[in-house]
């Protein structure tokens, strides 16, 4: 049973098939159903077309180093779920998965189902991760996730507050500011990287200095590396470099993190400078190995360094939420996964799953599609396929040992 028919439920559908092991993928909605569903209207890939590729489905498009819209995963997604000839049912919600003699039993919304073995494929963004502070923010200001903004011109007229600076807060920061409203960004623990880099995407280095390719149990701190923040990238025809320094530039105003509510106000730590320095020290360590890969692979061209994060002459540390200056709050503080429906005591107290390499505590359980799940890629479209092959090999074996 595979949970998920996203690219991950798929991938692992393509390795069960060529096993001949007997699946099925359950689907809630539709094939590709988040990226249909949950996305805002200008949403592009932050990774560049020639990654976006699915086992035996190579990226074959005119424009290689352009980065996909929303709807264009949807067609990818769609093309490989036909490619595949995955076993999908749509419409088919899974309400409860409990283990039962040395199996599970499946509920959903059109029946019961057994089985020896469940991959979990139903993402790792399903619900937003919005702070208990969000509770005291005045009713007079709208509030409003990634899974629900679409535009800029369907929020209230007004100043904006963007929770976030990963690659979510900034872009829809940037996109907001253009449009004509005063932003507010609210900075706390980023990833900053430049869009190229030694006129190569920065996601080539990536994955020709293998960085993306470090396995699971080779990194140093794991549950860390498992919930850093997306980097700071926009997928753009200029392939522009979206960065603080780019923000500020075009007029959005930068606090620090949002700490509390106190009688209507919002307070803001302050501290930005280390904030700053602290992104801009690792983006130099990670820029400099790949500057010994490229010296060691007798790659022409000189390093490259980026100008510091400013910080601003001056940060403002409270804002009257109940002054009308802030008309909407957007909270981009990143995602969590939905096991709500999961009846089998393998979730920590964060609710993220316990697992090694993608094999869930629970005999016979697996995931795919999770933060670092095998690789530091993993969670990309372009990182399933070696996640894919691996975990699905182990879920062979199990079963062998079963039989």
């Amino acid at each position: 049973m595979v949970i998920g028919a996203g690219h991950a439920g798929l991938a692992a559908s393509h390795f069960l098939t060529e096993r001949s092991i007997d699946h099925v993928v359950l689907e809630r909605g539709e094939v590709a159903n988040s990226w249909r569903r949950e996305r805002w209207e200008s949403l592009r890939l932050l990774t560049p077309n020639w990654q976006s590729r699915l086992p035996g489905l190579p990226y074959a498009g005119a424009d290689p180093d352009g980065y996909m819209t929303a709807g264009e995963v949807v067609e990818l997604v769609d093309r490989f779920a036909a490619v595949s000839r995955a076993p999908v049912r749509t419409g088919t919600n899974v309400t409860s998965v409990s283990g039962v003699d040395g199996g599970y039993h499946v509920t959903t919304s059109r029946g019961e189902i057994r089985c020896r073995a469940v991959v979990i494929a139903s993402g790792a963004c399903n619900q937003p991760a919005v702070p208990r502070i969000s509770e005291a923010v005045p009713a007079s200001v709208e509030q409003v996730t990634p899974l629900e903004y679409q535009s800029p011109a369907k929020l209230a007229d007004g100043g904006v507050l963007v929770v976030g600076a990963s690659a979510t807060g900034v872009q829809l920061a940037s996109e907001i500011r253009a449009s004509g409203r005063p932003v507010t960004l609210s900075v706390g623990e980023h990833v900053r990287l430049p869009r190229t880099y030694r006129g190569r995407d920065i996601l080539w280095w990536m994955d020709a200095s293998g960085v993306w390719d470090q396995r699971y149990d080779e990194v140093d701190d794991l549950t860390r590396a498992r919930r850093l923040p997306s980097p700071q990238l926009v997928g753009t025809p200029e392939r522009g470099t979206l960065d603080l320094n780019a923000l500020a530039a075009a007029g959005v105003e930068l606090v620090g993190r949002w700490a509390a509510v106190r009688d209507g106000r919002a307070l803001f730590s302050g501290g930005l400078r280390n904030v700053f320095s602290l992104a801009d020290l690792k983006m130099e360590r990670l820029l400099a190995t790949f500057d010994e890969w490229a010296r060691a692979h007798g790659h022409d061209g000189s390093p490259e360094r980026f100008a510091p994060t400013r910080v601003p002459a001056s940060t403002r540390l409270q804002l009257d939420l109940g002054s009308g200056e802030i008309r909407t709050v957007v909270w981009a503080t990143g995602f969590r996964p939905d096991y709500r429906w999961l009846d089998v005591p393998v979730a920590d107290p964060k609710g993220q799953l316990r697992h090694d390499g993608g094999a869930v505590e629970s005999p016979g359980l697996y995931a795919l599609g999770l933060p670092v799940l095998r690789r530091r890629k993993s969670t990309f479209i372009h990182g399933i396929e070696d996640d894919a092959r691996d975990v699905i090999a182990h879920l062979a074996g199990y079963l062998a040992v079963r039989r």
